[in-house]
């Protein structure tokens, strides 16, 4: 059996988990509410303030689905009584980060400003060189932060760029001078 697939999602007090057919799993919670639609192969019960997913028999295909749908789910739960967020860090001279409105302005010492439109239900703030970047789908947010983060991913010679606050860049050493 797969170990993440076998544990049930505990469902939080304020969190309703429906499923429709074609395993259409809609979670509502205070955050809001998250739609999506699961293979229809799992089998997905809901029941005594948690979910748990079967699967009918034990092919590759099967196995992979089952940890897979199992995680979705869990996610979705989250999401909708926590949320989700990403912190990246603005590293270098003369490099930062701006909010207007919905626009992420980011001057990264390329000749013009990066502009960015904060996607529907991603919402980011801005605190000094910190990019936080908020929203109720894990896929969206760390979706959003990687294309935040891709606009200027840090060097490994300065530290120069935008980096996850929890990411570790390996240093190298740069050029010496003659003798």
């Amino acid at each position: 059996m797969s170990r993440i697939g076998r544990m049930p999602v505990a469902i939080p007090a304020g969190v309703t988990v429906e499923v429709a057919e074609n395993n259409k799993v809609t979670v509502k919670g205070a955050k809001g509410t998250l739609e999506r639609v699961l293979s229809a192969e799992m089998e997905i019960k809901v029941g005594d303030g948690q979910v748990v997913v079967t699967r009918p028999n034990d092919l590759k295909r099967m196995k992979s689905l089952h940890g897979l749908t199992r995680t979705l789910i869990h996610n979705m739960v989250v999401g909708v009584s926590e949320g989700y967020q990403k912190v990246l860090e603005v590293n270098g001279v003369g490099y930062k980060a701006a909010k207007a409105g919905k626009k992420l302005t980011l001057s990264l010492g390329y000749s013009h400003p990066v502009e960015m439109e904060d996607p529907e239900g991603i919402e980011t703030t801005v605190e000094g060189n910190k990019i936080i970047v908020k929203g109720i789908n894990k896929e969206k947010v760390g979706q959003y932060a990687a294309e935040i983060r891709e606009k200027r991913a840090p060097e490994p010679y300065k530290g120069k760029g935008i980096k996850y606050a929890d990411e570790v860049i390996r240093r190298k050493v740069g050029k010496t001078g003659k003798k």
